[in-house]
């Protein structure tokens, strides 16, 4: 005659840093991260008469939560990206789902005992193209380059609170590497005052806003989905994904920064970027690609003339006092987004900009009160599709 709302919070973070110096003035940073959080609910009812004992029932079991790693998948980073065609990665993605879905109902009981067969598309009865357990570890597999008769299968089990759906996934290290020590060399000490090279990556891979399955049968406890959704045919999975994202990006690919021993300093920086986005409701892959170089110096100067209509401000002095600064800095970002949905021949740019940028400034500290800076900022942005305007 009593509900009684019962509800357990779970979440594990995992989190390693190291740094190493394998030789002297070289430093690397390395981190792994893992995040999980579950949240399980449901009513503890006695839905028969309350004087019998053991009468009450565990109802509604409803699970939620999130997952993220750090992730590496650069392996299919620098191919070459055509935003109204579809990549090669994308089509390996489509043909190693045959090689999931095999694998997925060899490992399932309920297949083999309900008479599962293997279609005349190459799909296995219940795990069809567009099921959910087919495409996670298929698009992992075709975007980090791994064997997808290897790679982790979600597993469908929820006897615990702290049962992990995705703990198959394991998190991969990201790094940033600084090397200072070719300033220490005597044929470049007497030009260069330092030289920093400089070069990172960081990568997530992570399933956000899971839910579990209500029509999710389980009836012998063996870890597998036992219920076919007669509308899609396929196995109806735990937990329900809508969407898994990959993030990577170098920052920078390759960054150098030099400082002469006349002041003079030099930087260029190449950095590359991707974000993929599968949403697991409307089957389609968005997909990111962004590269920016940025070339920047900057030189330090002291006793500069002073031009003669001038002097009247600097009490007919002939020269600056203090060091003016000269600054230029130029950079260019080009990114663009696609969308490929699976079973489709085509894809289609949907968005992306190329960004220029151009800043010179002029700065000198002319006293402890008064800063004079002269400079110039100008962003061009040029739209990939007709419907952004250019500024």
């Amino acid at each position: 005659t009593f509900n009684m709302f019962f509800r357990q919070n779970f979440e594990q973070r995992l989190n390693l840093t190291a740094q190493l110096e394998p030789i002297r003035e070289l430093t690397i940073d390395l981190t792994l991260e893992k995040s999980f959080s579950k949240e399980y609910s449901e009513l503890f009812k006695d839905t028969a008469n309350f004087n019998q004992s053991n009468a009450k029932q565990h109802l509604n079991p409803f699970a939620s939560g999130g997952f993220s790693v750090s992730y590496v998948a650069f392996n299919t980073l620098f191919q070459n990206v055509n935003p109204n065609e579809i990549t090669t990665t994308f089509k390996q993605f489509q043909a190693n789902r045959q090689i999931i879905s095999n694998r997925l109902a060899t490992e399932n009981p309920y297949w083999a005992t309900s008479g599962g067969v293997v279609n005349a598309d190459g799909y296995a009865s219940g795990y069809g193209r567009h099921s959910q357990d087919v495409l996670i570890p298929a698009f992992i597999s075709a975007y980090t380059k791994q064997d997808p008769n290897k790679v982790a299968l979600l597993k469908q089990n929820n006897s615990k609170v702290n049962n992990n759906p995705f703990r198959g996934i394991l998190p991969r290290p990201n790094w940033r590497l600084n090397y200072t020590g070719l300033s220490r060399m005597p044929a470049l000490a007497k030009t260069f005052s330092a030289i920093n090279i400089s070069h990172g990556y960081q990568g997530t891979l992570s399933m956000n806003s899971y839910t579990s399955a209500l029509q999710f049968a389980d009836p012998f406890r063996v870890g597998a989905p036992q219920f076919i959704d007669t509308v899609s045919g396929n196995y109806v999975p735990f937990f329900l994904v809508p969407n898994i994202t990959i993030q990577e990006s170098f920052q920078p690919l390759i960054g150098i920064d030099i400082t002469t021993t006349k002041q003079l300093n030099l930087k260029f920086e190449y950095k590359k970027s991707r974000t993929l986005s599968l949403s697991l409701v409307d089957y389609q892959l968005s997909e990111t690609n962004a590269t920016e170089w940025t070339i920047g110096g900057s030189l330090r100067t002291k006793d500069v003339k002073i031009p003669g209509f001038l002097r009247v401000f600097f009490k007919n002095q002939k020269s600056l006092q203090n060091d003016l600064n000269l600054k230029l800095d130029i950079s260019m970002r080009d990114e663009a987004t696609s969308n490929s949905r699976l079973d489709q021949p085509n894809a289609y740019g949907t968005g992306g900009q190329k960004v220029i940028t151009i800043q010179p400034s002029i700065d000198y500290v002319l006293n402890n009160r008064i800063n004079i800076k002269l400079f110039f900022d100008q962003r061009r942005v040029i739209p990939y599709i007709q419907t952004s305007a250019p500024n």
